[in-house]
């Protein structure tokens, strides 16, 4: 049902709020008979336009592609999300922010990550501070400023948003400039709100060195885990606030937290929450969970793959710590078991480990795999880290060599109709592990990605007549001359060099 407050503003978008009320006068200075005619006329007319507006609005906004669930549409078109930036936190970094996206957006790019965190030397917090000590009941209207112009211009340049609600890092150790319990204004001693005792919660956590927090109380405070009920209405406030903003773009994908390995429970209740408040607001969302896990066939990560009913996508990036063969097959693990209910599947996060060929070869695989979104890590570690962390390079970011990637993948994808394809390495043979994949349409299309180079047989079997077939150097973007060969068998494809490669051939 549309309740008044929708009925009202929808009715005025058609313009018939005049027009009732001057019915409506007319009708009952007339003393009219046929009143309550008039009336239903006049209500069934503007439910009509809120019916239209309703089915515009779920058009436009990001939700899985009818024809392809693997896929997301936006704006009632099939998109595949491709992109990189130097921050994971953009909205909390203002300056320079219009120019990073207009790059993104020059090579390609149409999907970033947001995760809510104030963990850097610029950033602000989400409350104000009285005294030294934040108040949970008092807004900083500087943050929430920088969130909604963040999405104002991400809207306006067609770039999805991937939302993590909950900065999980920013509860732990203090890795970061700013960031760490120790700051944080939920820590009991950073606020004027609730003293330790009375909140349950700690004052400092060490996990120490490779230790997995799995057991810190900010993330029990769930009716179905400890039922904290002090802490969980500061919660609520500051997700029913981050929804004020945020539910008013159909360009925003929603995650619950950021790597995290605390219990499910805790997810499942803010996936619930989430869409709860939307549907409140008529607002339709996708929800998913991002956990820490590098196995994504681990019992954690099936819990989301099986509750399809408050998980409608996947989140997988932790999958982009593995490389080579086994990269590709845990990705394949998953779209098997989702099979006959397609989501997208996506990967928020490509590491590279320092090595920017694997971060490339990832992006494709995952392209390859059918994956509905990738996107590059920050390229750097976080101030304030120590040594160790320092030497790491976590990802391409919006980096030279991520833009000409985003670049060639795009190309790559936009010479096919990629959305009507599917994983179909079986169509290789001849081939070594890591050596090539393949994304086919068979009998149609066909596209075979190459690692560094390498020989294999594609079963054409399917495709009659003339084949076209084109090479593209990822690396520099540049396609050879295109050729001509007889389909009906199998064709012999032989990368002309070594580096990243891909073939795309089309029955003509």
């Amino acid at each position: 049902m549309v309740n008044r407050r929708q009925f009202v503003r929808q009715a005025a978008a058609f313009g018939l709020i005049l027009g009732m009320r001057e019915m409506k006068t007319h009708m009952v200075r007339k003393k009219c008979r046929v009143l309550g005619f008039w009336q239903m006329w006049m209500v069934a007319l503007a439910m009509i336009g809120a019916g239209a507006l309703a089915q515009a609005d779920d058009a436009d906004r990001i939700r899985p592609y009818r024809e392809n669930p693997f896929y997301w549409q936006y704006k009632g078109q099939p998109v595949l999300l491709l992109g990189g930036s130097w921050q994971d936190n953009l909205f909390n970094h203002p300056k320079g922010l219009e120019r990073h996206l207009d790059v993104l957006k020059s090579v390609g790019g149409n999907y970033l990550r947001n995760v809510m965190s104030h963990r850097n030397v610029g950033n602000v917090f989400a409350y104000e501070q009285v005294n030294g000590k934040f108040d949970l009941d008092r807004w900083n209207d500087e943050y929430w400023r920088r969130f909604e112009n963040f999405l104002k211009l991400t809207h306006a340049r067609d770039i999805v948003v991937q939302i993590e609600i909950w900065a999980t890092w920013d509860h732990y150790n203090d890795h970061q400039s700013i960031g760490g319990w120790s700051k944080h204004p939920f820590n009991p001693v950073n606020n004027v709100n609730y003293t330790a005792e009375e909140s349950g919660l700690p004052v400092a956590v060490d996990y120490g060195a490779g230790a997995t927090p799995t057991d810190h109380k900010f993330f029990h405070t769930a009716p179905a885990l400890e039922n904290n009920t002090l802490v969980l209405r500061y919660q609520l406030a500051y997700v029913d606030k981050l929804l004020s903003y945020s539910l008013k773009y159909p360009h925003v994908l929603y995650c619950m937290n950021n790597e995290t390995g605390e219990p499910v429970a805790w997810s499942d209740f803010w996936a619930r929450y989430v869409r709860a408040q939307a549907a409140e607001a008529g607002k339709p969302v996708e929800v998913a969970e991002m956990r820490r896990n590098h196995d994504i066939t681990a019992p954690d990560h099936r819990h989301m793959i099986d509750h399809r009913d408050l998980y409608s996508f996947l989140d997988i990036s932790q999958n982009n710590t593995q490389g080579g063969q086994t990269h590709w097959d845990r990705m394949l693990q998953v779209r098997a078991w989702i099979q006959d209910q397609p989501r997208p599947i996506n990967n928020n996060k490509i590491y590279s480990g320092g090595n920017d060929e694997e971060a490339v070869a990832r992006m494709f695989r995952i392209i390859f795999a059918g994956g509905a979104s990738a996107r590059f890590h920050r390229p750097h570690p976080l101030e304030g880290t120590d040594d160790h962390e320092k030497s790491t390079v976590w990802g391409l970011g919006l980096s030279p060599r991520a833009q000409a990637t985003l670049r060639a993948a795009r190309t790559l994808t936009e010479a096919m109709t990629v959305f009507a394809c599917e994983p179909r390495n079986d169509l290789l043979s001849d081939r070594q592990p890591n050596e090539a994949y393949c994304l086919a349409e068979p009998g149609k299309q066909y596209a075979v990605y190459f690692p560094d180079g390498g020989l294999v047989k594609l079963d054409v079997s399917t495709a009659k007549g003339t084949l076209q077939v084109r090479w593209l150097d990822i690396s520099r973007n540049a396609w050879q001359q295109p050729q001509s060969v007889t389909g009906g068998g199998t064709l012999e494809l032989k990368t002309p060099g070594t580096g990243h490669w891909a073939v795309l051939v089309l029955a003509r």
